[in-house]
């Protein structure tokens, strides 16, 4: 198997690209559905962004440790430790940078890039220390195991409730309310601490699929044909779990993880066999651009959207965010309220693409 291989970087680069497009909408209030996250229980496509992006970290997994031969030496140890402190370092800069307002009372401790950092350092360890015959069965004891501490100390009846699940318990205990997302109205986190457990699942059959495509032939159907069946048969398994655990993202519930997987086993067979094997184009450049500086593009995304809301401009008799005032004085009389709303979230994305692109051509990679 190769060092690396373009498909991976696309299929980041694809990742990336959706994920600054859905997080960064004109206007919130006016976003074609799509383009949101399911209130609750239920699937839209924004919500397979992040455990793709996460699945991709497992898959890239196995390049990384291939120079090592897979033997967790001082070495390699030291550098996971490293790189899972410098995410979390990374996480906080984005979000309180240039810290005038910090406020360690008011501090939000979990995020999107701990929880990349956790699942990355733990599947780590686990696929160093154990054999590639255990991998499956620790897979579904995580997914089981998720499961019935959901049912055990979720409240009866309601272990799945935004209020009353086990993930929203733990995270109170353990951090209090100040310390917790409260966009859905509540102190509840949807990249809390226990949901990270599954969160390893989605990691670790990323890297299942790197290793899978590690003992195959470069060939078409011997590399397609499984992975897009393994892929239909979680997606299957998925929904007939959904009867009992409900697809959801915020809880990232067991089924949730299987359906998310299923759909990246298709898609990285088809992405691979369309760069690798049939040597096609997918805009290639453009989507290389983020998939190999993928670091660098988040945080470019998230500091420059931040920063848009924080900076206040004159509005008649107040001041609205930058972002807003943009929205509204440029793209809704243009194109509308929603297509200016996509319109706002598309140069967002060509903004951050430019950034990078600069990265890019320089060959400046972000490694942590």
């Amino acid at each position: 198997m190769k060092t690396r291989f373009l498909s991976l970087d696309i299929f980041r680069g694809i990742t990336l690209a959706m994920m600054i497009l859905v997080n960064t909408s004109g206007n919130g209030e006016f976003t074609y559905a799509p383009l949101k996250h399911a209130n609750w229980h239920g699937f839209t496509p924004t919500d397979l962004v992040f455990p793709s992006f996460l699945f991709m970290v497992g898959v890239a997994m196995r390049f990384a440790f291939k120079s090592f031969q897979f033997q967790l030496t001082p070495s390699l140890r030291n550098k996971i430790i490293k790189r899972t402190f410098l995410l979390f370092l990374i996480n906080y800069i984005i979000f309180y940078f240039p810290f005038l307002d910090f406020s360690w009372e008011n501090m939000r401790f979990l995020n999107v890039l701990p929880r990349i950092a956790l699942s990355y350092c733990a599947i780590s360890f686990i696929v160093l220390q154990v054999s590639e015959k255990w991998l499956t069965g620790i897979n579904a004891g995580i997914l089981l195991l998720y499961w019935i501490i959901m049912l055990l100390f979720g409240d009866h009846g309601a272990a799945f409730d935004l209020s009353t699940n086990a993930v929203r318990k733990l995270d109170l205990f353990l951090f209090g309310p100040s310390h917790l997302y409260h966009g859905d109205g509540i102190a509840f986190d949807p990249e809390g601490l226990l949901s990270t457990l599954p969160a390893l699942s989605t990691c670790l059959f990323g890297y299942q699929v790197s290793l899978f495509l590690d003992k195959r032939k470069i060939d078409g159907k011997e590399v397609t044909f499984p992975l897009v069946s393994a892929g239909l048969g979680l997606v299957v398994l998925a929904l007939i779990w959904d009867l009992a655990f409900p697809i959801n993202k915020k809880l990232w519930s067991s089924s949730f993880v299987l359906l998310c997987a299923g759909i990246d086993f298709v898609l990285i067979a088809l992405i691979y066999c369309w760069i690798e094997i049939k040597e096609k184009k997918l805009a290639n450049t453009f989507f290389l651009v983020f998939g190999t500086n993928s670091i660098l593009a988040y945080g470019i995304s998230e500091l420059l959207a931040i920063q848009l809301n924080k900076w206040q401009i004159a509005e008649g008799d107040g001041q609205t965010s930058a972002s807003n005032w943009m929205y509204w004085h440029i793209f809704e009389p243009t194109l509308g309220k929603y297509n200016g709303s996509l319109a706002y979230a598309i140069c967002f994305v060509l903004v951050c693409w430019s950034i990078c692109y600069v990265f890019y051509r320089k060959k400046w990679f972000l490694k942590v």
